[in-house]
């Protein structure tokens, strides 16, 4: 008995490292979305600057990706976990001492990739913990991200009235990671592989690349793929421009578009909590479609109404309705593909090609016809749900 509670704490505390991986990773993202308006008058960005900034490494990293899950599944995942913290520490370095677009696009280009092996097979680890309750563990993975996304506009104003700036405070996330890094290097990330000759391996990834192509084909598999994509739209994507269209179209002022971004991230934080027990009583499909049809109609009136407080009100209640997208959407794609938790990264990497390009379009758009047209755009991602979104999951 002794054993096994031992053994209880020590896989509770290996979930507690990798739901703080994930933490860690959407502190750095809410606070990059929040700091825009800073980051972009401190370099003097334009609209397709940061398009590219929110695209380009993201496609690049999509060719890099696919490689590093399949090598989760068939070789050493540890390794990976650690040698991706490591350059996810030197790109936020790069970050903070960026001055240039070029050099802030460097950063960024390697950081994608980084968080690919650090926070994506952290996930993976996390979806093999417990494969029957793959919904569930994700909602729990999205909950510990909304905090991080939650807490970077409210840490960036901290860290303004320090002092710090945002470059400050990536110095600190910096530190974050070094520490995090130690407390994951006591755990193993076990895969089943550690232990494989290397020829093993070698076959073992030709293997992982015939099973991912494979995965491409079938369609349940390419239903969540997609839908997966298009749900970004209502959530990385919205959450990119945000605090740009609060400044330059709705006048609202830069601290104003950073409690815009908070009132989005912490109400969020608060329907991704929900989403846990919720999880328990109703199927997440049945919430999914519900959900849908309510970002269809609080969008449009988001974009539409003039008050900066009416724009919040709403704001608030989009990212409390598009709570539980990602988790149950990414959960699919997991119980999908049974025993391929490193190859799930790898197809939504080879998915994501096309999909990394859509922060861009939205830039370019914004250059041509003004952000506020631009915005409208954002409406496919529900609109792709409620038309792909199956009536029955399958197997029922």
């Amino acid at each position: 008995m002794v054993a096994l509670t031992r053994r209880n704490w020590r896989i509770a505390r290996f979930v507690l490292v990798l739901l703080a991986i994930e933490l860690l990773d959407e502190l750095v993202f809410g606070i990059r979305e929040a700091a825009w308006p800073l980051i972009r008058d401190d370099l003097s960005l334009t609209y397709a600057q940061v398009g590219i900034l929110l695209s380009l490494p993201s496609f690049l990293a999509n060719f890099i990706e696919p490689v590093l899950g399949i090598l989760g599944d068939v070789w050493r995942r540890r390794i990976l976990v650690l040698g991706g913290g490591a350059v996810f520490t030197l790109a936020l370095l790069m970050v903070a001492f960026s001055e240039s677009f070029g050099l802030l696009l460097a950063a960024f280009v390697l950081f994608n990739p980084a968080s690919g092996a650090f926070v994506s097979l952290s996930q993976a680890a996390l979806m093999d913990h417990d494969p029957e309750r793959h919904e569930q563990n994700m909602a729990r993975w999205t909950f510990a991200g909304s905090i991080g996304v939650s807490g970077g506009p409210l840490l960036l104003g901290l860290g303004i009235a320090l002092g710090l700036g945002w470059r400050g405070l990536y110095l600190l996330l910096a530190l974050a990671t070094l520490a995090l890094m130690a407390a994951a290097s006591r755990y193993s990330f076990p895969n089943g592989t550690d232990d494989k000759a290397e020829d093993e391996t070698t076959t073992g990834f030709r293997e992982g690349v015939r099973d991912a192509l494979g995965a491409l084909r079938r369609r349940e598999v390419l239903r969540w793929l997609t839908l997966l994509e298009f749900s970004d739209f209502m959530l990385d994507i919205l959450l990119g421009y945000l605090a740009l269209y609060m400044v330059d179209i709705a006048g609202a002022s830069e601290a104003q578009a950073g409690i815009a971004v908070a009132v989005w991230a912490v109400v969020g934080l608060v329907g991704d909590l929900l989403i846990i027990p919720l999880l328990e009583r109703v199927r997440g499909l049945t919430y999914l479609r519900v959900s849908v049809v309510i970002e269809l109609i609080l969008y449009p009136a988001f974009l539409l109404v003039e008050p900066y407080v009416a724009k919040l009100v709403i704001l608030g209640l989009l990212g409390f309705f598009n709570a539980g997208w990602y988790s149950i959407l990414q959960a699919q794609l997991y119980s999908a593909m049974p025993g391929q938790s490193g190859t799930v990264m790898a197809v939504h990497s080879v998915f994501g090609l096309v999909a990394s390009l859509f922060p861009l379009m939205i830039g370019l758009a914004a250059e041509q016809v003004g952000l506020n047209g631009a915005m409208w755009l954002l409406l496919a991602g529900p609109a792709a749900l409620m038309i792909g979104l199956p009536r029955r999951k399958p197997g029922e």
